[in-house]
């Protein structure tokens, strides 16, 4: 995972991209008053973070070699500590990443990143929606603005909240 500073997001997912290798930003739509008018946009659900699927080397040529991503810098896992008591940068299995894709590739204006304060979890349990445009996601379910809806943990990141999810496209697929 990388980060981008003063919002080069874009710039840096383009580069990356043209080199070859696959990026991801999640993306939802939001909604903006412009001269009177009000206009639906696209913005990053998480400011300045890209999701790159690449080696370990590659990722280093990236950071530390590549004058014009000089802006660029790992995200780093603050919960580890490698030789040299320094932070490493932060992975995502695939698996997680895979669900994170499901649960935000449909860019509903309706997906929250948020803290698990702000989360009322219904209990333990994992679900999968097996209905609807979140088809697919793996969760716990929560209250989160006052409504139903299933929340995907991304490792060290955060969490991310669905659109509301009605009771009949959940199933649940494991209990804790």
């Amino acid at each position: 995972m990388f980060r981008a500073s003063y919002g080069r997001v874009e710039k840096a997912s383009d580069y990356i991209i043209e080199d070859g290798t696959y990026v991801y930003i999640a993306k939802r739509y939001a909604r903006k008053w412009v001269n009177g008018k009000q206009k639906k946009f696209l913005e990053p659900l998480i400011p300045n973070l890209l999701f790159v699927y690449t080696t370990a080397h590659k990722a280093e040529e990236y950071i530390r070699k590549t004058p014009s991503l000089s802006y660029l810098t790992y995200y780093y896992n603050h919960f580890e500590l490698v030789e040299g008591k320094k932070n490493p940068p932060l992975t995502v299995s695939c698996k997680e990443m895979e669900n994170f894709v499901i649960a935000t590739c449909n860019k509903s204006e309706h997906l929250k990143f948020v803290d698990e304060t702000h989360c009322h979890f219904k209990g333990g349990e994992i679900v999968k929606v097996i209905d609807g445009p979140f088809m697919g996601v793996e969760g716990r379910v929560a209250r989160v603005s006052g409504q139903q809806r299933v929340v995907v943990t991304l490792s060290q990141v955060g969490l991310v909240s669905t659109a509301y999810i009605p009771t009949a496209f959940i199933q649940v697929i494991h209990n804790k």
